[in-house]
């Protein structure tokens, strides 16, 4: 029976892979540099916009990073309001509120301002906006929005989700705690700002998890087996990147050269993955977000080298090369990959990321492994097909006592 079901896998990724060659994969419009932001409001009027939402997070609204765009927006005569509930990991209820909010005030176009939470949260939103008779667990999936959405504007005020450029946004169940995903080509932004100033004040846990989060999207596109050529180079850029100014940026926050580089770090690893897709590391990511609340980019950081690891020699090859990219050393082909992996486990060391998770509960790991297989299959492309048992085995590993 598990081998007629890995066999399915395959066969629906080679088609997936194959479908995905006829969609449209360029790049968004971008506004790049120190102070881009500010260039938004006039893009904006060029289109003929009038009334725009503001999709965030208290906290940022908090240290008023937002204040230059709003003065930008007034002095365009661009109307506007702020939907500033955005949690964590956004729920359903964020979303519904997010729609409303958009609808009641007659708003023409949304930008999404922040960190993952209020991309996925203004992605979906907007969705909802254009299907109003489909609920947000409907489109779960894959294609089941398939409505252009309103001129959206993704500004990231973290280097780490890509969700400027992607095809997904993640939702969280409130009430069953389940974490899953919501793709389709459509909820792609079609302009984004990346303007290092916004994240020079990301504390350095922030900074180092979402830095991990991007090189968790590199990788996993880049050993999984939907990975083209277009993707393959994304991926690489993107390696080479965070190895070289993640930890600056963390250890020097106000080093704009170094956020600017993992900004579009993680703009390139959003472009790798978006196509080629993910694996294992996020499905179980994914999980442990909706069950306990962990981090995503927290939790993608712990899980990356536990799964590559598992992979084994399946992903030695691709390793290898990331490792040249990223400058680590090795005699063979085995070696290289097996210093990339201790690489990422020392950089995680050096920059205060946990070995593993106290949260974990042993009488959530058959529901956590049984949700993450759920999202994995058929649709994530990974290099070796896991069953539940070695799924089990594997969370266990990311389970650590206080």
């Amino acid at each position: 029976m598990w081998a007629l079901k890995t066999a399915y896998y395959r066969a629906f990724q080679k088609i997936m892979k194959i479908f995905m060659i006829f969609l449209d994969w360029s790049e968004p419009e971008l506004l790049t540099g120190p102070g881009s932001i500010k260039k938004l409001p006039g893009v904006i009027a060029d289109k003929g916009i009038n009334n725009v939402m503001i999709v965030t997070d208290k906290g940022l609204m908090n240290l008023h990073i937002l204040d230059g765009l709003f003065e930008e927006l007034k002095a365009k005569n661009i109307n506007y309001v702020v939907y500033d509930g955005v949690q964590p990991n956004p729920s359903i209820e964020n979303i519904e509120e997010a729609r409303a909010m958009f609808v009641e005030n007659g708003c023409e176009a949304m930008i999404a301002f922040g960190g993952g939470s209020p991309m996925d949260c203004a992605k979906a939103a907007a969705a909802r906006v254009v299907r109003p008779n489909k609920t947000v667990p409907q489109m779960r999936g894959v294609m089941k929005v398939m409505h252009k959405l309103p001129p959206f504007f993704a500004v990231p005020t973290t280097a780490g989700t890509g969700s400027e450029t992607t095809l997904a946004a993640v939702v969280s169940n409130t009430q069953t705690h389940e974490k899953y995903a919501i793709n389709d080509p459509c909820l792609r932004p079609k302009y984004a700002v990346l303007d290092p100033e916004l994240t020079v004040g990301l504390p350095p846990h922030i900074t180092s998890t979402t830095g991990m989060d991007a090189l968790t999207h590199a990788v996993e596109a880049y050993i999984g087996k939907s990975n083209v050529k277009s993707t393959s180079a994304y991926a690489e850029k993107a390696t080479k990147l965070i190895f070289e100014n993640l930890e600056t940026a963390y250890n020097d926050g106000k080093n704009i050269e170094a956020r600017n580089n993992m900004l579009l770090a993680s703009f390139y690893a959003g472009m790798a993955f978006t196509r080629a897709y993910v694996g294992y590391v996020h499905a179980i990511a994914h999980n442990l977000g909706g069950m306990y609340g962990i981090p995503h980019g927290l939790a993608n950081a712990v899980i990356l080298p536990v799964i590559l690891e598992e992979y084994g020699s399946a992903i030695y090859a691709p390793l290898a090369r990331l490792a040249d990219i990223a400058g680590v050393k090795g005699v063979s082909e085995a070696d290289k990959a097996v210093n990339f992996i201790f690489e990422i486990k020392s950089m995680n060391a050096r920059m205060n990321i946990p070995a593993g998770f106290t949260q974990i509960k042993d009488e959530d790991i058959d529901t956590i492994v049984e949700r993450a297989m759920k999202e994995a299959h058929p649709l994530y492309p990974t290099p070796v097909i896991f069953d539940k048992k070695r799924l089990c085995a594997i969370v266990k590993k990311l389970k650590i006592e206080e």
